[in-house]
C-alpha cells in the first residue's frame, strides 16, 4: 500500500525504512529538506492515490495540531489520518471529531521501540473504529516485531495513546527501581563490581528485562556513570499517567514517586532538603552543612 509519513526524525525516519523493507510505498515529508521526499504537505497528499493514509509522527501538542489542521484541508472524505506521536489521548478525541466532520477517519497509535525499532520492530497500541484500523493494518503489520505479539487494537479512539501513556508510566517506575538499586550498590564498600552484579541479573532472575540490558550497556560505556549529570527530563506522559490516576481514583505510588524523582533531579540545591535539614537541626540538633 501507499503511505504518507509526516516527520522523519529518529523514529519516523527508521519507520519509513522498515515499512519500505516490507514492500510498501512511503512518501515522507519533513521540514528538513535533506531527509524529505517532498517539500510540502500539499505535495505529499498530491502524490498519494485515494483513499489516502497519512501517518503523523511529529511532537505532541501544537505541532501535531497544526499538521492535522492542514491535512484536514488537503485530504478527502474516506482518507485516514494516523497520529503516531506521543499525543495525549484527550487530543485524539478532539482530532477524531474535527476530521470526522469532513469525512476523514482518524486512528491514534502509541509507538514504542526507539532507535532499536528499525531492526527489532515497534510495539504498537492503536485505537479507533475497526473499519479505519483495517485500512492501516498492512502498515501496522510491517512495523510490528516478528511473531504473534507486539501489536494491539486497544479500543476506541484515544485507547492507543492511553495504553502507551500507561506503558511509559510503568517504564518510569522500572527505571527508577534500577537506578535506586544501582546507587545503593555503588554506595557500599562490600560490593566491588556493581557493573558485573547488574550483568549477572540478565539471566535467571525475575528482574531481567530489556531495560536491564540497556543499563548494562550504559555501564559498559561508562562504568560509574561519571560522564553524566544527574538530570532526567520527563516527556509529559508520566505526568498524564498520574493525572489520569487521580481522575480515576487509582493509586499509583511507584509511578508517582518516579515522576517526582525526575523533578528532584533538576535541583542542584534542593529547597525541600534545605527545610528538612533546618527542621532536623531544630528538633534534634542534627548538624547542617552551610554553603561555602
Amino acid at each position: 500500500m501507499e503511505l504518507g509519513l509526516v516527520g522523519l526524525g529518529k523514529m519516523g525516519g527508521n519507520m519509513r525504512e522498515r515499512i519500505r523493507r516490507a514492500g510498501h510505498t512511503v512518501i515522507g515529508y519533513d521540514r528538513n529538506p535533506d531527509v524529505a521526499d517532498v517539500h510540502s504537505l500539499e505535495e505529499l497528499v498530491g502524490k498519494l492515490k485515494g483513499p489516502r493514509v497519512v501517518w503523523v509522527m511529529v511532537p505532541a501538542g501544537a505541532a501535531t495540531q497544526s499538521t492535522i489542521d492542514e491535512l484536514a484541508e488537503l485530504l478527502s472524505p474516506g482518507d485516514i489520518v494516523v497520529d503516531g506521536g506521543n499525543s495525549r489521548w484527550t487530543d485524539d478525541e478532539k482530532h477524531a471529531v474535527e476530521l470526522g466532520i469532513k469525512g476523514i477517519g482518524f486512528v491514534d497509535c502509541g509507538v514504542s521501540g526507539g532507535v532499536w525499532g528499525l531492526e527489532n520492530g515497534y510495539a504498537l497500541m492503536y485505537g479507533g473504529d475497526a473499519e479505519n484500523v483495517s485500512k492501516v493494518q498492512p502498515v501496522f503489520d510491517a512495523l510490528k516485531p516478528e511473531g504473534d505479539f507486539g501489536s494491539v487494537h486497544a479500543g476506541k479512539v484515544g485507547a492507543g495513546h492511553f495504553a502507551k501513556m500507561v506503558h511509559n508510566g510503568i517504564e518510569y517506575a522500572m527505571m527508577q527501581a534500577y537506578a535506586e538499586g544501582w546507587e545503593l550498590l555503588e554506595k557500599v564498600d562490600s560490593v566491588t563490581d556493581v557493573r558485573e552484579v547488574f550483568r549477572s541479573w540478565q539471566e535467571g532472575t525475575v528482574i531481567r528485562s530489556w531495560l536491564l540490558d540497556l543499563a548494562v550497556n550504559a555501564l559498559d560505556d561508562d562504568e560509574h556513570l561519571d560522564k553524566l549529570r544527574g538530570f532526567a527530563a520527563d516527556s509529559g506522559e508520566g505526568r498524564w499517567t498520574v493525572e489520569a490516576a487521580i481522575d480515576n481514583a487509582v493509586p499509583l505510588p511507584a509511578i508517582t514517586a518516579s515522576l517526582f524523582a525526575r523533578f528532584a533531579s533538576r535541583q542542584d540545591d534542593s529547597p525541600q532538603m534545605k527545610m528538612i535539614a533546618a527542621l532536623r537541626n531544630q528538633f534534634g540538633g542534627h548538624a547542617v552543612e552551610n554553603k561555602k
